[in-house]
């Protein structure tokens, strides 16, 4: 199996890729070598193997999601350096 200029074309339209005719030549060399070692993989016997889902068997270690108050309103305000009675004050910003 080998894949075509004009299949390049097509992935490289749908990438929005841009390629020079030399550029292209080269992709095409580099596509049809993937392509050659899919095959090969392909010829490996993998009924036994089992598909990886994840790069590790470890299992995350969550702490429990509890509600509590580490800083209060007025703290938070505290170092404002401009603040309205609940709120940060800030400069407009409009782009």
């Amino acid at each position: 199996m080998s894949i075509t200029a004009e299949e390049i074309k097509k992935i490289a339209y749908l990438a929005r890729l841009e390629f020079t005719e030399e550029e292209l030549k080269n992709f095409s060399g580099d596509f049809n070598k993937i392509l050659v070692w899919m095959e090969k993989l392909n010829e490996l016997d993998t009924t036994s193997v089992e598909p990886l889902i994840h790069m590790s068997h470890e299992i995350n270690v969550l702490r429990e999601d509890e509600v509590k108050i580490t800083l209060t309103h007025q703290e938070a305000l505290s170092n404002a350096p401009k603040k309205d009675t609940d709120y940060f004050r800030v400069p407009k910003f409009l782009s």
